[in-house]
């Protein structure tokens, strides 16, 4: 039942409002009793104690649209504390306003120079608007650089969160407006998503995505064949459990530029786990909507399909690091697989079945999904490459990171042992002298190409230039007592290795190893 809170409620009326209150609610038993305080101006303990006796009789009973200023008055004297009491948010208009981005619950308008507005698609978004408020606040903590909402609004029938985001442009305005900045955009999209998956969250402050997936996967077993709704659920399950952050919704609208600035938002899709899961909703946001239409990727990013697939392989190779199309492919199916089935799940929800074009979207996902799952065995994927901080104790780690790749192609053994102590060489080299007598990190990258079937290994650090192979070589036919200790490793190196090259550039050494396979 509803009731009106209105004008001032103190000691000279206090009691007539009781007893006007009490007359209203007379008979009302185990019904909610809401007082609406939209037009109430000012309340003193005597109506605080009057909410607090009828609260006592009707214990489902919760006071909503207060003012700010008797808002303040009720969580001062706890009345929030052990009831439910919500506030009055202002109106905001978004007609004739900017889109400057879309997520998977809203959209997100620029309603002035300095702010914007994400307007949710739930129109009983409150707690959806505090619970992407919570994760992003813990995003920040983490590190990630996103913008926090600083006020709840009323947008027509929904709710929506206000961002100062000062003149902020998205990714896809760029793309779409200053195709030079194409390269960049790119970079800048790899270094946020990796800043996103290098961040581990504590336990239970996000959800499992690898859970969820689960759910698609079991939904789907309705509309696959057996065999291949099984394999579907068995690839998610071997995928191990992982407390990295992932975004969940991650695109060119989310990402927007602020003086100079790149900051993450919509943030109310945050989770843990695997890469693979955010890839394929990646996919799906550049290439897997918009396979069968093609203008629906427009719509959506600004941009059209041909630009959409550039980014996502360009993207795709600078993430996991290498040129290999082979990989890139290999990755790029594990994606698919995720994401199909996250776009096969979504449609039927929405009644795709029922109409004759999303039924051919639907048709079309499924049998590429089919195939896929025919020719996968693990959704699991490696990157080429490592960043670890160059100490002797993280040899083991990095050669087991080259091995892992070599392994992969069926490198013969005498070659990867060759390959292993070139490998040492280089690396215990930076370890010593790259940042003496600080530390640092190096980053190492291992890419296989084809035609011929060769590997690249590639050491990068920003320790003090140094060119290892102006180095003289040591003259090997003279006696031990005349021989120099040391400079043996790039010796060894070259000769092992089918061609070896250095060069500093932008505060970087970089060697790069190549071996014919």
């Amino acid at each position: 039942m509803n009731l009106e809170l209105k004008g001032r409620i103190d000691s000279t009326n206090a009691n007539q409002v009781e007893n006007e209150l009490v007359a209203q609610l007379n008979g009302v038993k185990n019904e909610p009793v809401v007082l609406d305080a939209s037009a109430l101006d000012y309340i003193s303990s005597a109506g605080l104690r009057i909410i607090l006796r009828l609260k006592k009789s009707h214990p489902d009973l919760s006071v909503v649209n207060v003012s700010t200023d008797v808002y303040d008055i009720f969580e001062m004297t706890g009345f929030t504390e052990m009831m439910t009491v919500k506030k009055a948010y202002r109106v905001v208009s978004i007609e004739g306003c900017e889109v400057i981005g879309q997520g998977a619950n809203g959209t997100i308008y620029r309603i002035d120079r300095d702010n914007v507005v994400k307007v949710y698609k739930n129109p009983d978004a409150l707690d959806d608007i505090q619970h992407e408020r919570e994760v992003a606040k813990l995003a920040l903590i983490l590190g990630v650089p996103t913008a926090i909402s600083y006020d709840i609004v009323k947008v027509g029938n929904s709710y929506g969160s206000v961002f100062e985001l000062l003149n902020a442009t998205s990714f896809s305005k760029i793309i779409q407006t200053q195709p030079d900045k194409f390269d960049w955009c790119v970079n800048e999209f790899v270094k946020m998503m990796k800043t996103i998956h290098g961040t581990v969250v504590p336990n239970g402050k996000l959800p499992d995505m690898k859970k969820t997936a689960l759910g698609w996967a079991e939904f789907m077993k309705d509309y696959l064949p057996k065999e291949a709704g099984e394999k579907l659920i068995s690839l998610i399950e071997d995928v191990p459990q992982d407390n990295h952050m992932i975004h969940g919704d991650y695109h060119t609208q989310n990402l927007q530029l602020q003086n100079d600035e790149v900051l993450l938002i919509d943030m109310d899709t945050l989770s843990v786990g695997n890469p693979i899961f955010e890839l394929g909703s990646i996919y799906n946001a550049f290439v897997g909507f918009s396979e069968i239409n093609k203008d629906i990727v427009v719509k959506f990013q600004g941009f059209d399909s041909e630009t959409a697939k550039k980014f996502w392989r360009q993207f795709l190779a600078q993430y996991i690091g290498t040129t290999n199309e082979r990989k890139i492919e290999e990755v790029e199916n594990k994606a698919r697989i995720i994401g199909y089935a996250r776009l096969i799940r979504r449609s039927i929800r929405r009644k795709g079945l029922e109409q004759e074009n999303t039924k051919k979207e639907i048709e079309f996902w499924t049998n590429e999904l089919i195939e896929l799952l025919n020719c996968t065995d693990t959704l699991l994927f490696s990157k080429n490459e490592l960043l670890i901080e160059a100490t002797t104790d993280n040899l083991e780690a990095v050669q087991n990171f080259v091995n892992k790749h070599l392994e992969e192609t069926d490198c013969p053994p005498k070659t990867q042992m060759q390959i292993g102590l070139a490998v040492e060489e280089i690396f215990v080299n930076i370890a010593h002298y790259a940042y003496a007598p600080r530390l640092g990190s190096a980053m190492v990258r291992v890419e296989v190409f084809d035609n011929p079937l060769c590997v690249c290994i590639s050491f990068i650090d920003n320790g003090v230039p140094y060119d290892p192979l102006a180095k003289q070589d040591p003259d090997i036919t003279l006696s031990a007592n005349d021989r120099q200790i040391g400079g043996l490793g790039i010796f060894m190196t070259k000769k092992i290795m089918d061609d070896i090259s250095y060069e500093y550039k932008n505060g970087q050494n970089i060697l790069k190893l190549k071996k014919n396979l």
